[in-house]
């Protein structure tokens, strides 16, 4: 391949976050994918980390930026050997790799690093306790990486929803449309996401920091990149059920009554503050970009 000005590597370009990166980063620079179904020539797979030295090799990046992850946060309590390695060990490999060539990363990581007993917003600093595996898999992937390289900047998302692959707008939206009547937890607290929002918050630190490896060095660390405001899974649902004709009707229940083989956090709001005084840029209220994906999905 011939090295252009800036390359892209992105990782997990299939997912609900990668393929919104896929439309904000080509701008940017010649952006290369790895995913199954993609047109490129190799594949990366987290859980085979010879695919990574493969995928530098080949490409040589000015900047890698990893969405891939494992996801499944029950399954991971039964998969805790293959949890580890795409979220704790693969991470740390990026890391390696990426020093090596003189490449930036942009990771992103979980509120489940948090174990969910505070009543304030989490910020960065705040001591990490999480309480499943995938949590667990996620915060010592961003150790790793910490640990490997400089260049590096950990991205903590939540409740990310979007257009693309499975989640909880998604799935709300095709219960309403076979259920009269539905049971949602109202006491895990926390702020929707949008997936288009973090990708346009990507798009616009990569552009502010040039693609320098030495200003990804020179502002290194953990960022937390959320929407403003918080609710509950029972609250994400009313506001999606009333951009719908649906007459579903929604039911408040507890966690208890909805046991699931992994623990969530009760609490999982993220303080957004150091991104903001960092970078400048402001997520808006989750209600108004729910109503905003509503609307692109309405004119898809």
């Amino acid at each position: 391949m011939a090295q252009g000005p800036h390359r892209i590597l992105l990782i997990g370009s299939n997912g609900q976050v990668g393929r919104e990166l896929l439309r904000t980063l080509t701008p940017l620079g010649e952006v290369v994918t790895t995913a199954r179904g993609d047109k490129s020539s190799f594949i990366v797979d987290l859980a085979k980390p010879d695919t990574l030295v493969q995928a530098f090799d080949k490409v040589k990046p000015t900047l890698v930026v990893n969405a891939a992850a494992y996801t499944a946060v029950d399954k991971a309590e039964s998969e805790p050997d293959v949890a580890e390695v795409v979220n704790a060990i693969a991470p740390g490999i990026i890391g390696e790799l990426a020093a090596k060539q003189g490449a930036a990363v942009i990771h992103y990581s979980t509120d489940y690093v948090f174990d969910g007993a505070s009543t304030c917003p989490y910020q960065e600093y705040d001591k990490t306790n999480p309480v499943g595996v995938y949590g667990r898999t996620k915060l010592q992937g961003e150790q790793a990486l910490l640990d490997a390289t400089e260049s590096v900047l950990i991205l903590r998302t939540a409740w990310v929803y979007g257009q693309y692959r499975k989640n909880f707008l998604q799935t709300m939206l095709r219960l309403f449309a076979e259920r009269d009547e539905l049971s949602i937890v109202n006491d895990q607290i926390g702020s929707p996401t949008w997936s288009r929002m973090i990708a346009e918050v990507t798009a616009q630190i990569t552009l502010q920091l040039k693609m320098e490896p030495a200003q990804f060095a020179e502002k290194r660390g953990i960022y937390h990149l959320t929407a403003a405001g918080e609710t509950s899974w029972f609250g994400f649902a009313q506001a999606i059920l009333e951009n719908t004709e649906s007459a579903c009707r929604l039911l408040p229940i507890a966690s208890a009554a909805y046991p699931t083989p992994a623990a969530r956090p009760a609490y999982s709001v993220l303080d957004n503050t150091k991104r903001h005084d960092t970078f400048g840029l402001v997520l808006p209220d989750w209600h108004y970009s729910l109503q905003q994906c509503m609307d692109v999905r309405r004119d898809s």
